[in-house]
């Protein structure tokens, strides 16, 4: 097991291998991946998040062409992608959809592009949860905007980007991965409030720790399901409350005693679903006051809470991940940890001592090993800028 950072993408070797595929000279863009410190399964009930964009990025070089045709290429798979502008349609290959979706959409708000050539790589480690697919769409719609001169705003790069998943990719998400891609900044988080598209900045220093993801290489079956059976009992939850209190529209606006009052005596489950997400919400809105106060200490104790809500309430973990936060829960080498994203796979994010993590990783990947038969994947990362060009 590897557990030291993976090697920046060469940006000379990328611009090289564009100009000898296309026999132009490229613009360069690079948007990261994300990590989200907390807020999990809050953002489709318009409540807050707190992600970062990480120091893994997608990287696109991009060129004009003088006709209507684009010319894709993704290093990654060794696969070309060959299209006219005026026959866009979701690809078989799946991953021409990323990159065909936000053309699509731009054209659909009426910006003129024409075409072009464009050859596609990156670091974000595939199938670990860091939204690698909203890093595509981000870069993406950001290289076509400074190709074209389109002045499209940041936010709406990213709500062009959400809306290139839900129409392309056929992956209904929600808008924090590409809103971290795109806003971004090194050392510093987002308070993203959900429901307003407000955010504001919140200080990230890790003072001797280091963010450490490790990735349970799995994916269980059951995430899509009990992704919409969690938003349904959500609002579920919600219709109960409204019947009191009308002007309730999401679980944002619920407290603890509302759902006491009037959806516990209800439905138990549907009661402890409601409850772990307003809980989320105050954890989340607790940690950006401990992160603004220099006071970040308390900030792995909530971490150890949402996974327990996470795992015991909402009921999104699996055996894997609980082994990986329950092998870390009492070391204290490590300030934190929690399951990362929507669950039943996929990584945990924990803050480790920066001396600790070799030898930390290595007793957790020979246990996981012996229990799972497989051997966890470490990444050490760090937090970044957003969406940018390179020179």
């Amino acid at each position: 097991m590897d557990c030291k950072p993976k090697q920046r993408m060469d940006i000379e070797k990328l611009k090289a291998s564009f100009i000898q595929m296309y026999q132009s000279e490229p613009l360069l863009v690079r948007s990261p991946g994300r990590i989200n410190i907390l807020g999990e399964h809050t953002d489709y009930n318009e409540g807050f998040v707190m992600p970062a964009a990480i120091d893994k990025a997608v990287y696109i070089a991009i060129a004009k062409r003088s006709d209507q045709e684009l010319h894709l290429y993704a290093a990654e798979f060794k696969h070309a992608h060959n299209v006219s502008l005026q026959a866009l349609k979701p690809s078989e290959k799946g991953w021409p959809n990323y990159i065909l979706g936000v053309v699509d959409e731009l054209q659909k708000r009426s910006y003129h592009i024409g075409g072009f050539d464009l050859y596609i790589d990156g670091d974000v480690p595939a199938g670990a949860g860091l939204s690698s697919s909203a890093a595509v769409e981000c870069a993406t719609a950001f290289a076509l905007d400074q190709l074209f001169e389109l002045s499209v705003s940041r936010m709406d790069l990213a709500l062009i980007g959400q809306q290139a998943e839900h129409t392309f990719a056929g992956v209904n998400c929600g808008i924090m991965d590409q809103f971290a891609s795109v806003f971004g900044r090194k050392d510093e988080a987002v308070l993203l409030d959900c429901r307003s598209m407000t955010y504001r900045y919140v200080p990230l220093h890790m003072d001797g720790y280091q963010l450490v993801l490790i990735n349970s290489k799995v994916k269980h079956a059951l995430a899509d399901s009990a992704y919409n059976k969690r938003r349904a009992q959500c609002e579920q939850g919600v219709a109960w409350i409204k019947t009191v209190y009308p002007e309730v529209n999401s679980l944002r606006d619920a407290t603890l005693e509302m759902l006491d009052l009037l959806v516990k005596p209800n439905d138990e489950d549907v009661y402890v679903k409601c409850r772990y997400v307003v809980e989320e919400n105050l954890r989340v809105l607790k940690a950006a006051e401990m992160l603004n106060s220099g006071e970040p200490g308390g900030l792995g104790q909530l971490m150890f809470e949402t996974h327990e809500g996470l795992s015991k309430a909402y009921e999104v973990s699996c055996a894997e991940l609980d082994f990986l936060v329950d092998a870390v829960r009492n070391n204290p080498d490590v300030l934190g940890a929690r399951m990362m994203g929507g669950g039943f796979g996929g990584c945990t994010l924990n803050i480790i001592r920066s001396e600790a993590i070799a030898g930390l990783t290595r007793e957790i990947s020979a246990a996981y090993l012996q229990e799972f038969g497989r051997e966890p994947e470490v990444y050490i990362v760090k937090t970044d800028n957003g969406t940018a060009t390179l020179a």
